[in-house]
């Protein structure tokens, strides 16, 4: 494993060490859930302190609790941060049947927020839904919901994920497959340091984005239920997939491939996506036959050198 993959753990435990904000706010003096930093004024809705930013940009703080709110960004440029990383928890409410925050802004940054227990009646609820605008996620933990972050199409724009956990989150109940994170057609995707683990179905990355750069991550499968791909480029991509460890578990609805390329459709080209330094094995006592990278593309695809455990076969074109 990597120094940078330790890393990766090192954050997910770090996060999971952290006791249920309402616990940790129990005998302080009342504090007011959301400050807009730059005025200075409280709110005791979510959805206020974004409609006082307005189409402007500013930044709302979270108190340390457990809130049972939500908010929908219909424009400006906000940051949503944690007073405390991973002591703010929106848990189990999503505005429009979508997500606890619906983002259709300029730009929205996400700054050490959870996202727990998040469930709609189409079986999409997701701790962030992006409609639109730009995206940065730093240091936030997504769990126990049908989907981490879920986007709709915005090629002019970009996703930016780092330092961040995925957990226990999937679903192919619906009439599709909800993911750990699916992005749709936007211009870039970056996931860099991040921990994806005991998914509960569909893909842990599933994106449609022009160009992906996923760097120095562990997927975690071996606790996942009824999981598929550890990441699926569906419409190709070109960029990089690198120093990245995986882990394939036993209880899979799909096993014939850890990285998928261009699987549904051939919309951009793959040409020079470039997957190396990897880390990639069954988990202990699995016996079976699976693709490291499975290539849908017919584009030169750049597989450098990576370690492959046994039963993988490092490429297979499909």
């Amino acid at each position: 494993m990597t120094r940078l993959s330790r890393l990766a753990f090192a954050s997910a435990a770090l996060l999971a060490a952290v006791p249920p904000a309402s616990t940790l706010a129990q005998g302080a003096p009342a504090e007011a859930p959301y400050t807009v930093v730059e005025s200075g004024r409280t709110y005791s809705r979510l959805q206020d302190a974004v409609d006082a930013i307005g189409e402007g940009r500013g930044t709302i703080r979270f108190a340390s609790m457990r809130f049972a709110d939500c908010a929908v960004q219909g424009s400006g440029d906000v940051t949503y941060q944690a007073a405390v990383p991973g002591q703010s928890v929106l848990d189990g409410v999503a505005c429009e049947g979508k997500g606890a925050l619906v983002l259709r802004g300029r730009s929205a940054k996400v700054e050490g927020l959870v996202f727990a227990n998040i469930r709609v009646d189409d079986k999409n609820g997701a701790g962030i839904r992006l409609e639109h605008g730009n995206l940065s996620v730093g240091q936030s933990w997504f769990r126990d919901s049908e989907q981490g972050i879920l986007s709709a199409d915005d090629p002019a724009s970009t996703i930016t994920i780092d330092k961040s956990t995925f957990t226990r989150l999937g679903t192919c109940e619906g009439s599709g497959c909800a993911h750990s994170i699916y992005i749709g057609n936007y211009g870039a995707l970056t996931v860099t340091r991040s921990r994806f683990e005991a998914g509960t179905g569909g893909h842990y990355a599933k994106t449609r984005a022009e160009k992906v750069a996923i760097l120095n991550c562990s997927f975690d499968d071996s606790r996942g239920r009824a999981t598929n791909y550890m990441i699926d480029l569906s419409d190709g991509a070109t960029g990089e997939i690198s120093g990245n460890w995986f882990v394939q578990g036993r209880d899979k609805e799909n096993y014939s491939a850890f990285i998928a390329v261009a699987a549904e459709h051939r919309n951009h080209t793959s040409g020079g996506l470039v997957i190396e330094s990897n880390d990639a094995r069954f988990a202990p006592g699995i016996e079976r036959r699976s693709a490291f990278v499975a290539d849908w593309s017919g584009d030169a695809v750049k597989l450098g050198t990576n370690t492959i455990g046994a039963g993988l076969v490092r490429y297979e074109k499909r």
